[in-house]
């Protein structure tokens, strides 16, 4: 199995030398991954609700200091050699397509082909308003989008006819060096995330935390696996062919161990209890976990994933 870990895109450590530092440690380290999350403008205010913590209240930040997650992750392929480079997740209908399409393009150029394009559909809804995206659209949009990026990076002549997206008779270069085109990991746990996955993913990237369709143990996640076959059945695809990888955010919060029907959460606890799941997510046929080590601290991070990787990394 390959572990990801998240850098710093906000806050006091999104600096150059900080992000250089955890990253060529994380490198060393052994990871095989690392991250960066997406945001463009923060609202003043936000009332949408996260879907990714049991009170609806999003934790992150109220001054809106995010870097751009690719142009960040452009920085990274030249401090770094081998890690991959995963947007966790990037936003897709943020951004204009033609736009989108180059900048993934410059990434996996850049690092060598080391790009992994977690992507999703949003939850903040003022953050769309603020962008002039329609918010209602986001699904269609998304899907539409990875359409076109997949015809722009396989044609030569590239041309898309569709809701939101219209092109022909543009040159579309240099291509990913990844071939056909770096690997999708679709975001989400609903039944629409599932069916994107099915018709469009590489792979499925579901973060276990999110109240509504929990994946937060062994029995929850194999479920999800279960439903995710169904869709890929259904979209006349071979559920083998679909890659999954697993998104926890608790080891940053190690006292939040408790599921709603009073289980352990997946990756909380003791190196012992995180060894066992690991193996547990290993025999669900996961390949890639990415965990969140972030720290106030530079040391403090870098402290975290080296513990990791000595206490609980080599059950693997």
């Amino acid at each position: 199995m390959d572990f990801g870990f998240s850098l710093p895109t906000r806050g006091p450590l999104a600096t150059a030398e900080d992000v250089t530092a955890i990253a060529r440690a994380g490198e060393d380290l052994g990871f095989g991954h690392c991250t960066v999350n997406d945001h463009i403008v923060l609202p003043r205010k936000v009332g949408s609700v996260y879907p990714y913590s049991q009170t609806g209240e999003w934790p992150g930040g109220a001054v809106g200091d995010w870097l751009d997650p690719l142009g960040l992750l452009c920085f990274v392929a030249g401090a770094t050699r081998r890690v991959r480079l995963l947007t966790s997740i990037i936003v897709i209908p943020y951004r204009p397509v033609l736009v989108q399409a180059k900048l993934l393009t410059t990434v996996d150029v850049l690092s060598h082909g080391r790009l992994l394009i977690g992507c999703g559909v949003g939850w903040m809804k003022e953050e769309f308003e603020a962008l002039d995206v329609p918010f209602a659209a986001r699904g269609r949009m998304a899907d539409e989008y990875l359409t076109a990026f997949k015809e722009l990076w396989r044609s030569d002549d590239p041309a898309f006819a569709g809701e939101f997206v219209n092109f022909s008779g543009i040159a579309f270069a240099p291509k990913p060096v990844q071939k056909p085109h770096p690997p999708f990991w679709i975001g989400g746990e609903s039944p629409a995330a599932l069916r994107r996955t099915a018709r469009l993913g590489d792979a499925w990237y579901p973060i276990g935390s999110n109240p509504r369709y929990p994946l937060d143990t062994l029995e929850r996640y194999r479920a999800g696996v279960a439903d995710l076959h169904r869709a890929a059945e259904t979209a006349g695809r071979d559920p083998r062919g679909i890659g999954l990888a697993y998104s926890a955010n608790w080891f940053s919060d190690p006292q939040a161990t408790k599921t709603d029907d009073g289980g352990r959460r997946l990756m909380t606890g003791s190196a012992s209890a995180m060894r066992e799941d690991v193996a547990g997510l290993a025999a669900a046929g996961v390949t890639d976990l990415v965990l969140n080590f972030n720290s106030p601290s530079r040391q403090e991070t870098i402290d975290r994933m080296a513990a990791f990787m000595s206490d609980v990394a080599p059950a693997t």
